[in-house]
């Protein structure tokens, strides 16, 4: 037995992988957690609009030449060498520890009953890989009211007519109401809409030891100032490391996976911060990188047991790449209307998530935005704006406190031809081939997203908006909200993992990150992820407690 062998080894320190720490940890396992990315404080928080996830380079890694990947929009095109930061379709996930959740904008939605059902709802939908989960919302609601206890959510509970029954309320009051909320709010009942504050993982009263919101401008893309803002780097990794049974390894690449004489996997491969190589061992690995990278780490992991990749014999690893379409629609008004009070979003409308007409299949929320920075403003003007020179300034002087922008995460569906492979040919800087992104939209993603944005300016002119326009989605491309890779379902031949998060294939191997995720709904994921992990990681420990897994022994 390797001298270095410990209980588990988690890959990714994100909204997933923090969780298993802390809950494998917490019940008397040897954690050691793997981060590719590094460690931040507050001292490296910077009031800079230069300074964020969504800057180049992104604040929070990964290192940009470093790190490439590629991308096409269909299989019958040469993939293209693209970098983070630089490339809109590479995907703004942060490497860091806490992963996405150090600088996400911590939106915490429940998913809806239909979300969990989509093929069950809506049928076989022609172009799409549609269908329904191996779990209800029945089955998740203990978990989403868990990780909303535990990490910390704000929220006011009967507020949204439309969510689904919970048992308990929110743990902390809901963010205050700013000027942009209240002339949304009042918009929306006169046209018979239903507003209500969304719920966020941000603290609006001292809980567990921490600070509530101070309410900066600067939280989208930025790491919270006072530690506010729920990443699972303040909210539960600490508790992990107080057990003193786990071990955070930041600026470590896992690079692969290894399996013992038998196949199964016993360990994983990794360089250090000074890209020295070395082996790390375990009865137990949970992957936990995000959508693209835990399945290309899984490819990459491919052997003379496992020729198509770890817990690959489906095909199905890497296959249902998926992310939102984005609906952003903006207004600008004669009044002066005042956006200093962060994080922004105080106000939001969920009539238009699987609207009770059925006009679409899925839908998403309505919200004032998070807070507009200048160079965000300067960035978008109304088709025809100046966008330089004299014209230009006078708008960005006249319309920055005139203005309103509305946004929404928009369903998109499954396509088995959006994936996740392995380049032929690009390597990064460890000698590993990169994630070939292969992601193109089908038209009714679009038909969601346009009847979203209709509703967003119908929004904006029954507020008194003098003008208003819509943003574009491209093609293609992840984001940060990138799931589906390596989705869950029953049948071993058409998913890659159980309900529970566990490998059809290795029962010691779990994936508790977006890429189990089914189908992606009109809701921010991070919160069905992190319920998800707490379900899991439930399962590990009962099956750990009957002796699973060690020294080689089967579940």
């Amino acid at each position: 037995m390797p001298k270095n062998k410990v209980d588990a080894v988690v890959v990714g320190s994100g909204a997933g992988g923090g969780i298993l720490a802390k809950e494998l940890a917490q019940a008397g396992l040897s954690v050691v957690m793997f981060e590719r990315g590094g460690e931040y404080t507050i001292a490296d928080f910077d009031h800079s609009e230069l300074q964020s996830q969504y800057s180049v380079p992104p604040a929070y890694g990964p290192t940009v030449y470093a790190n490439p990947r590629t991308f096409r929009y269909t299989d019958s095109e040469t993939a293209r060498l693209v970098y983070p930061g630089v490339d809109e379709v590479y995907g703004k996930t942060a490497a860091s520890v806490g992963g996405a959740t150090l600088a996400y904008g911590a939106a915490a939605w429940r998913f809806k009953r239909e979300d969990f059902q989509m093929k069950s709802t809506y049928g076989a939908i022609p172009g799409t890989s549609v269908e329904d989960w191996p779990i209800t919302y029945d089955d998740l609601e203990p978990y989403y009211e868990r990780a909303e206890y535990e990490v910390g959510v704000s929220g006011l509970a009967g507020a949204d007519p439309f969510a689904e029954p919970r048992k308990r309320p929110f743990p902390v009051r809901p963010l205050p109401i700013n000027p942009q909320g209240e002339i949304i709010r009042d918009a929306g009942l006169r046209l018979g809409w239903h507003p209500f504050p969304p719920p966020f993982a941000i603290l609006t009263q001292p809980y567990n030891d921490r600070n509530p919101c101070i309410q900066c401008r600067w939280c989208l893309a930025h790491a919270c100032e006072v530690n506010a803002k729920s990443g699972t780097q303040i909210s539960m990794l600490p508790l992990a490391l107080k057990t003193g049974r786990c071990e955070l390894r930041a600026n470590s690449f896992v690079t692969r996976i290894l399996t013992d004489e038998r196949g199964r996997p016993c360990g994983v491969q990794y360089f250090d911060s000074g890209n020295q190589g070395h082996e790390q061992y375990a009865d137990l690995i949970v992957v936990a990188c995000s959508a693209t990278e835990s399945a290309r780490l899984l490819l990459n992991s491919a052997n003379k047991f496992h020729p198509r990749g770890l817990g690959n014999s489906s095909g199905q690893v890497g296959r249902n790449l998926n992310d939102h379409t984005g609906a952003d629609a903006f207004g600008i008004f004669e009044r002066e209307i005042p956006h200093d009070k962060g994080p922004g979003p105080s106000i939001a409308f969920n009539d238009w998530n699987h609207p009770r007409g059925r006009e679409i299949r899925g839908g998403g929320y309505i919200y004032n935005y998070y807070c507009t920075l200048p160079i965000e403003f300067a960035s978008g003007r109304p088709p025809g704006e100046a966008l330089w020179g004299k014209a230009h300034k006078d708008f960005q002087r006249k319309y920055f406190y005139r203005y309103i922008h509305l946004g929404s995460n928009c369903q998109a569906l499954p396509q088995e031809r959006n994936r996740v492979d392995l380049d032929p040919k690009v390597r990064d800087a460890w000698g590993m081939p990169v994630a070939r992104i292969t992601h193109s939209y089908i038209q009714g993603d679009f038909d969601v997203a346009n009847f979203v944005m209709d509703r967003q300016e119908q929004l904006l002119k029954e507020a008194g908006a003098t003008k208003t326009w819509r943003g574009e989605n491209g093609r293609g491309g992840v984001a940060d909200h990138q799931n589906g890779t390596c989705r869950m379902g029953n049948d071993p031949k058409t998913s890659v993992v159980s309900s529970y998060c566990q490998s059809h294939d290795l029962d010691n191997l779990f994936i508790t990150d977006g890429s189990v995720l089914v189908t992606d709904a009109g809701f921010n994921p991070s919160l069905t992820i992190q319920a998800v992990a707490f379900r899991a990681a439930e399962y590990i420990k009962q099956q750990w407690k009957g002796s699973a897994w060690r020294d080689g022994k089967r579940a």
